[in-house]
């Protein structure tokens, strides 16, 4: 036959591509097709197992976002993590405070004498003493001087300092006078020397060296052995003893009327005296040659021009001149004083105001003198009628500068500042000052501002803001290999691996964290390294439960058929585990792996709660959802962690449905 139709190869040929093409159309395949190589390809089938699953491609594509979220978008996003948004808005601020000072303070005198620590740290108390007494001049005995305070002016002291020498010792009973040494035939006084005294003493010493008493001009005193060859030297006396020459009867009726008033001091014949008790007994101390040493006082300057300086030297002139009014000369310039409706006015040579010192001070909140006089005084005389009237709140209308959206003031075409009608309120605080409060534009961080056009989702806290930190949040095999390890050989190494996993178990967990913690806290951490560090711990601390896992599923698979045959074939040993062994159990780890993703979230987010994790301000998603932590902040800033929230819910299901996809897919006998 000649005719192609009737060939038996062409018909043969004919039937086979028939058969093929019906075997493709139904999906059939005999042992003996090339295709079916293909077909059977272990990746290939694990790849189209897994998008059949459709849940597990939607887990998979929600991963992929996520990635591209987190390390794709903060380079097209405009703001970074750390980057705070501030902004001008209206608050009612605390503008001012108003303060009667009740506290002396202490200016010194050029030239003058110094007060002692103790003294000077006495002399609030002192003056408020005599005021309660009326008295216009006080007396001191410090350790080293004694000291002369008298009244110049209402709320104005000067204290003076001089020599002191002791007059007399009165009452009944004993007063250490001294100590007497042997080794240099001397007498120490604790006070003035006694006349004739030490020369007593050596002779009572020459006939009895135990120890006795002796007389002198007297008074009896005793001498008593101590140690290192010294004696102890004190007097018996009753009613007023003299040390040097005494005074007369009128001097002892002054000492002994002062020491029944209130002790401290008296002026007796053009001379002043301080008192000072010791024991049982009152000495008597003559102050020599005064001089000027302190001035104390509580007022305060307030001068006309807003931000004038006073110096020192200008203000303690002023003070002391009090005590007389009218002019005086300070930083080479006359000054005239006088008092006017109860505050000290102070002008220059030219008759014009310069300040005012009052007991007063009206200061801005934050301590600076910039407010104008005329607000001064308006703030101090509401001040003085809510005292009056004994009002916790008060109000008054002032013109302040006038601002702009920006905080900016607004000028004329002068140049002037331009102002306008603002309230001002004072409220009066236990401790009895007086804040002033009023509407005025400031610069402020911008916190927790709602989702804008600017933010798309708000700002949180700090004024970051929240998209950025939740793209940057997103970022945040040892088990494998020693499971494998432990599982495949058995024996010694399964021994020692497994007792190493007994001891990680036996470790505890969190406080081995909380210690971490504080020992990177000690070392001052970078907030980077401190991210690698917990992570690598959280590792180290978590192989163990993988370890247990693998070692269980290899003892099974490793006495299977198909690895007697892969040790026959002569296999190398790491071959078998990681090529056979490993990925018989691929579908056991994939599991653990994604029911961890929830477990590592919230550890992170505990250990960032605690302070231990992840330091502000880098962001983690932990950490966002703990700044607004609180009831209220919850309710009240929905936008913040609502967000954070639905992603990290959104995460770890999209680990969960890859996870149930690569199960079934290594192990589709699993679904069945």
């Amino acid at each position: 036959m000649s005719d192609n139709r009737y060939s038996l190869n062409e018909v043969l040929k004919a039937r086979k591509a028939a058969s093929q093409d019906k075997q493709v159309q139904s999906g059939e395949v005999k042992l003996d097709d090339l295709s079916r190589v293909k077909v059977l390809s272990p990746g290939r089938q694990v790849f189209k197992r897994f998008i059949r699953n459709r849940l597990a491609v939607f887990g998979s594509v929600t991963l992929i976002l996520m990635f591209l979220f987190s390390f794709v978008g903060p380079l097209f996003y405009p703001y970074g993590q750390k980057q705070i948004f501030y902004k001008y808005e209206p608050r009612n601020v605390d503008y001012g405070m108003v303060k009667e000072n009740t506290a002396y303070s202490g200016f010194d005198i050029d030239g003058g004498a110094s007060v002692e620590r103790a003294v000077n740290n006495k002399m609030n108390s002192i003056i408020k003493n005599m005021l309660s007494a009326g008295a216009d001049v006080d007396y001191i005995q410090g350790e080293e001087k004694a000291y002369r305070i008298e009244k110049l002016a209402d709320d104005v002291y000067l204290a003076s300092a001089a020599d002191s020498q002791e007059v007399c010792f009165y009452g009944s009973g004993e007063a250490e006078i001294g100590t007497y040494s042997m080794v240099g035939k001397k007498l120490d006084y604790i006070h003035d020397p006694v006349e004739g005294l030490e020369d007593a003493v050596r002779d009572a010493i020459a006939s009895d060296a135990k120890g006795g008493t002796f007389e002198l001009n007297g008074t009896t005193y005793t001498y008593t052995r101590g140690k290192a060859k010294s004696y102890a030297i004190t007097a018996s006396f009753d009613g007023v003893q003299y040390v040097g020459e005494p005074l007369d009867a009128d001097f002892e009726a002054a000492l002994d009327n002062e020491i029944h008033l209130d002790g401290t001091g008296f002026a007796y014949n053009g001379e002043d005296y301080a008192l000072a008790k010791d024991g049982g007994a009152w000495h008597a101390y003559r102050l020599v040659e005064p001089q000027r040493a302190k001035v104390y006082s509580r007022l305060t300057n307030s001068t006309y021009e807003s931000g004038a300086s006073v110096s020192p030297a200008l203000n303690l002139a002023a003070l002391l001149a009090t005590a007389t009014g009218g002019s005086f000369e300070a930083d080479g310039q006359s000054w005239t004083l006088s008092k006017e409706e109860g505050a000290w006015l102070v002008r220059n040579a030219a008759g014009d105001e310069f300040m005012e010192m009052t007991p007063f001070s009206v200061r801005r909140y934050d301590g600076a003198d910039t407010m104008e006089y005329g607000l001064k005084k308006a703030l101090t005389e509401k001040a003085l009628e809510m005292a009056a009237s004994n009002a916790k709140t008060g109000t008054l209308m002032y013109e302040l500068p006038m601002q702009t959206e920006t905080g900016e003031y607004v000028t004329d075409e002068a140049g002037n500042v331009s102002t306008q009608q603002t309230e001002l309120t004072l409220n009066r605080s236990q401790t009895g000052e007086y804040v002033v409060k009023c509407q005025q534009i400031i610069y402020v961080i911008n916190m927790f501002d709602a989702p804008s056009a600017e933010h798309i989702l708000g700002t949180d806290g700090d004024g970051f803001d929240v998209f950025a930190r939740i793209m940057y949040g997103g970022r945040a095999f040892l088990g494998v290999i020693m499971g494998g390890l432990s599982g495949y050989y058995g024996g010694w190494v399964d021994m020692l691996i497994m007792r190493l996993v007994d001891i990680f178990y036996c470790l505890p967990y969190m406080p081995i964290m909380i210690i971490i913690g504080a020992l990177m806290d000690a070392m001052r951490m970078d907030t980077y390294i401190r991210l690698i560090v917990m992570m690598a711990a959280l590792g180290i601390m978590g192989w163990a439960s993988v370890a247990r896992l693998v070692r269980g599923q290899i003892l099974t698979l490793r006495e299977q058929e198909f690895m007697v045959a892969t040790e026959a074939t002569g296999i190398k040993v790491k071959d078998r585990i990681f090529h056979h062994l490993v990925p018989n159990i691929m579908p056991q780890l994939i599991v653990q792996a994604t029911m961890g993703m929830g477990s590592v979230i919230l550890t992170e987010s505990t250990l960032s709660f605690l302070g231990l994790g992840v330091k502000h301000p880098l962001a983690t998603w932990g950490t966002i959802i703990n700044s607004v932590s609180s009831a209220s902040a919850m309710q009240h800033y929905a936008f913040i962690w609502i967000p954070v929230g639905l992603l990290i819910c959104l995460t770890v299901i999209a680990f969960n449905f890859v996870g149930d996809g690569l199960r079934d897919a290594y192990d589709p006998k699993a679904k069945r």
